[in-house]
């Protein structure tokens, strides 16, 4: 037994490490699991784009209005890439601000140093991105267009995009099975820079000010990215548990924790 003076304190939790509930169903057609992040998808968040959202640099910064485009979009292989391409061919001048920036350096999209597909970047932020006081609007132009085109933006915008702030994440075993977990996107799984940031949507508590909880406002999104039939089984078991109180979000708790 070590001397007391040597023992250690444990280190306060963190929003990272703060409990979380989860479920998990097997799939009937395939061999695989669903586990699903029910402390996240039951919450009250939602995107604060150009409401308040602080962004991802290093400092909060609400009026340049980037959210998290301020380092470009990165694609999951070529026909995300040459779908979100093909959208952005149909933009016009008063839809998308650096249009003509992207027909000069010969696309919007290029494949960086490390050979990974991404958007280019102008002035510091995704190349889509429609600057604070641009009269076609403020945002993503994909975004925009595809609402005035009466299209989902899932269909639009490179998935990484329409799936924030959702993760899945597919872990193979040994014998092949497959565990899909699908949860809010952390600080982590942005790399070491994730860091770096002042400020994550899903860490504080502004973002989770929704009339409605996520598993219903997203989901088109939770549908695409996990299919009908998890979700369906995910809102089964959320509808049957009916009144009985999920475990808050620790961004929620840390708002009530809050003075005033």
């Amino acid at each position: 037994m070590p001397a007391s003076e040597d023992l250690q304190p444990p280190e306060p939790r963190t929003h990272q490490t703060r409990p979380h509930e989860y479920v998990s169903f097997e799939d009937p057609e395939e061999e695989r699991t669903w586990v699903f992040d029910l402390t996240f998808l039951t919450s009250d968040w939602t995107c604060i784009f150009g409401e308040g959202c602080l962004g991802v640099l290093t400092g909060p910064a609400p009026e340049l209005e980037q959210g998290c485009c301020s380092y470009g979009a990165h694609f999951t292989g070529p026909e995300d890439r040459a779908r979100t391409e093909a959208m952005g061919r149909q933009l016009s001048d008063a839809q998308w601000q650096h249009r003509r920036a992207a027909r000069k350096r010969g696309g919007a999209t290029k494949v960086n140093r490390d050979g990974e597909i991404v958007t280019r970047l102008v002035d510091d932020a995704c190349i889509f991105l429609n600057r604070p006081g641009f009269p076609g609007g403020s945002g993503c132009a994909l975004h925009r267009a595809a609402i005035e085109a009466g299209e989902r933006h899932i269909d639009w915008k490179p998935e990484v995009c329409w799936q924030l702030p959702l993760r899945r994440v597919d872990d193979v075993d040994p014998h092949g099975h497959v565990t899909s977990t699908l949860r809010e996107w952390k600080r982590r799984d942005w790399g070491g820079g994730g860091a770096d940031f002042h400020w994550w949507c899903t860490d504080g508590p502004e973002a989770f000010v929704a009339r409605r909880p996520v598993y219903l406002e997203m989901a088109a999104e939770i549908i695409e990215m996990v299919g009908a039939e998890p979700y369906r089984m995910l809102l089964d078991h959320i509808e049957r548990r009916g009144q009985e109180t999920f475990l808050p979000h620790p961004a929620t708790r840390r708002r009530a924790a809050l003075p005033g």
